[in-house]
């Protein structure tokens, strides 16, 4: 991965010449550098070190480098030279600046920062809070160490809001481990404007911790589905969120990744109410020209999970084309998928709901009474065309994320007649029973959530 280098703010004029300055940064960098990478007799790597030089007569130059623990000393070290390296081709003579990897870090200043440096002495990492120790101020990082503290610290002192996740151990610790890796490998791969920017991570014993951008306007579901917030969600912001969503599931990620949990508690909305889709732990990344993938465990969210993954736990790009046709209908709808509507003097799911105005031709019923009367009928109404044309029931009938593109930014481009939906209400029966068609011999483990409650269950057939 390519550094970070980022230069803090407008540098001071100083009486040094740029010879001198870079003699002081080079000694300063090698000191901490061996303080963080080596053990004193009986201690451990600190992976932290922290000094200043004097610069001149009158200055001193501050210097902090730390790397995560995960890591050897000499790993430490290498990376720590790349940093040092980076700043000689690109960033001599500058007086302040970061440069990061995601395994260490690098800072310089003409000023103490971190409160670092009162008697020259590094501190040690935070320890966590006592027990029943609820009131911790605003600000305050608590119960994480290593290089994320500081990292942590840094950003705040710049003004960054941030969201800090904690991954408590759970019993089962293979799986909740693979998706810690999952989520921090991809995220830090991907780089999209409509992903929430994961910004640190650390990792202590059995705890797992996530930095995030802060994203203020929580997410979609918080508005969405309450009876009084969904009033701020006119048509034009639901349309962009719509489309915001549907663009970086078509263009910019430049992995093939199946995130296979998108759902509305998962886009996250910021202060413009722009969506950024959370939540990377059970996403798969394709190989070149792998198409689909199947798995003995299955795992979402039930009423946006489509019936092929439900039923055979096979999952594709398609997969993801499901989960987004089901938010296009609940964010114009107001309704969850998975609670029940009435229609027809019966009670019905809301892809069954859509699917029945469809032949009723009176889609317009769905647009949630919140939004006024302040709409573009022949723009919802494309919108839910597109919606049922993703919730088809054979993943072959539905389209691309890049016809879909093509669907909603070209409305000359003509629309096929969708096919009923998956998991689909026909009278007198359930869509779970008519779609799951498990093997009579497969064993599967079906983790799925409803509502935010998590249900766990393993059935022999």
């Amino acid at each position: 991965m390519e550094p970070v280098i980022q230069s803090l703010e407008a540098e001071p004029v100083i009486q040094v010449t740029l010879s001198d300055f870079d003699n002081a940064w080079e000694a300063l960098m090698r000191r901490v550098i061996a303080e963080a990478t080596s053990s004193s007799s009986g201690s451990n790597t600190m992976y932290y070190g922290a000094d200043r030089q004097q610069l001149g007569t009158s200055r001193s130059i501050y210097g902090f480098v730390q790397c995560s623990k995960d890591i050897s000393p000499s790993k430490c070290e290498q990376c720590l030279r790349k940093n040092v390296d980076d700043y000689r081709s690109c960033c001599s003579g500058r007086q302040r600046g970061i440069t990061e990897r995601p395994s260490c870090f690098m800072r310089w200043d003409l000023d103490p920062f971190f409160g670092l440096f009162e008697d020259n002495i590094a501190p040690a990492p935070t320890p966590p809070p006592e027990k029943g120790d609820r009131k911790i101020p605003i600000g305050v990082v608590v119960g994480i160490t290593g290089v994320l503290t500081f990292v942590i610290s840094m950003l705040l002192s710049l003004g960054v809001a941030l969201c800090i996740r904690r991954k408590a151990h759970q019993e089962n610790g293979n799986e909740s481990e693979q998706e810690f890796k999952n989520e921090v490998l991809l995220v830090a791969k991907l780089q999209h404007r409509n992903l929430v920017r994961l910004l640190g991570f650390s990792v202590e014993g059995a705890e797992r911790i996530l930095v995030y951008e802060f994203v203020p306007n929580k997410s979609l579901n918080y508005f969405l589905f309450d009876p009084v917030k969904r009033s701020q969600l006119d048509w034009r912001k639901r349309y962009n969120i719509i489309t915001g969503i549907m663009l970086y599931l078509h263009q910019d990620s430049r992995l093939t990744v199946v995130h296979r949990d998108l759902k509305a508690s998962n886009i996250l909305l910021d202060v413009d109410m722009n969506p950024k889709i959370a939540d990377f732990g059970l996403a798969r990344n394709f190989r070149m020209n792998q198409t689909e993938a199947n798995t003995g465990r299955v795992v979402g969210t039930v009423g946006y999970m489509p019936p092929e993954y439900v039923a055979n736990g096979q999952f594709s790009m398609k997969s993801d084309v499901y989960s987004f046709g089901v938010l296009i209908l609940e964010i114009i709808g107001g309704k969850k998928n998975s609670s029940f509507h009435k229609i027809d003097g019966s009670l019905r799911n809301l892809v069954t709901y859509v699917w029945r105005l469809w032949n009723n031709e009176s889609l317009l019923e769905l647009v949630d009474p919140a939004v006024g009367e302040n709409y573009d009928k022949h723009e919802v109404t494309r919108c839910i065309h597109i919606g049922l044309l993703c919730v088809q029931e054979n993943p072959a009938d539905r389209p691309t994320m890049s016809t879909i593109f093509q669907m909603l930014t070209n409305t000359s481009i003509t629309l096929h007649v969708p096919q009923p939906p998956g998991f689909f209400f026909r009278d007198g029966a359930s869509p779970l029973a008519e779609g799951l068609t498990i093997g009579q011999s497969s064993i599967m483990s079906f983790a799925c959530s409803v509502d935010d409650a998590s249900i766990t269950s393993v059935n022999p057939r």
